[in-house]
């Protein structure tokens, strides 16, 4: 059941805050290290709302700005996060991610016990550079589409980002993506029944201003890229995506 943000003021059983004055340790971490007490102790679960920077004032005997501070740390640490609107979240435990011959975004979120979802935020047509020909197997400056996404578990984003397609093969891709709901039904309605897994690159590095904002994360954050190419069932390359996963909220398993 999911927690109120009044369930989330009584996590202590006296129901008040140990801001403690006079140690040399600031306020704003003294309340960052006790919320990720209570977070690491399951008194706060994931997905559960933590109250507002006011509730949490009140109860640490703080100004909001020292709140403030310490939601930051918490992002900092992974442990929340912000969402524009809504408020601040207890980041979910990382959802196992398999990379192996057949890797399906929504069916690995499905067994996770999650629900999975997709947006198409851009789609464009342009011309192959050096990367994408080489991984599509086309000549240099052929024709393409790309499908920029954000992926999601529940209402989480854990991972965005583009993929690339030759044309005129996959023309009109965009729209069976937004008929479809995910990339598996859009390749079906191109005639593409079955696909597999060819090549992937994982690297890591910080997220970008844009990324952090679209995925939900403190900038900074570290993200996972991972470069795949996917194959029909009879070996042409269809698809090379440049993707990126959220490194709190996904754990990569490479399937032999």
């Amino acid at each position: 059941m999911k927690q109120s943000s009044d369930d989330l003021m009584t996590a202590r059983p006296d129901g008040s805050g140990s801001v403690t004055r006079g140690t040399g340790i600031a306020a704003w971490r003294q309340i960052a290290d006790e919320v990720a007490a209570e977070i690491r102790a399951g008194l706060l679960q994931p997905e559960a709302q933590l109250p507002t920077e006011s509730q949490l004032a009140s109860r640490f005997s703080v100004n909001r700005h020292t709140v403030r501070r310490a939601l930051a740390e918490l992002a900092e640490r992974g442990l929340v996060r912000a969402t524009q609107g809504r408020g601040t979240f207890v980041e979910t435990r990382p959802i196992p991610y398999p990379i192996g011959r057949r890797t399906r975004f929504s069916e690995i979120i499905s067994r996770a016990g999650r629900e999975a979802g997709g947006r198409l935020i851009d789609s464009a047509v342009l011309t192959a550079d050096a990367l994408v020909a080489a991984a599509l197997h086309i000549p240099l400056g052929a024709p393409v589409i790309r499908l920029d996404t954000v992926r999601y578990a529940d209402d989480a984003p854990i991972a965005m980002g583009s993929g690339f397609f030759p044309l005129p093969r996959f023309a009109g891709l965009d729209a069976a993506y937004l008929a479809g709901g995910t990339m598996t039904k859009a390749l079906e309605s191109r005639g593409v029944s079955d696909y597999r897994r060819l090549e992937t690159r994982i690297s890591a590095r910080p997220a970008s201003l844009d990324e952090a904002a679209r995925l939900d994360l403190a900038p900074g954050r570290i993200l996972l890229t991972i470069d795949s190419v996917n194959a029909d069932a009879d070996g042409v390359p269809i698809q090379f995506t440049r993707g990126v996963f959220s490194a709190d909220r996904t754990e990569i398993l490479i399937e032999s």
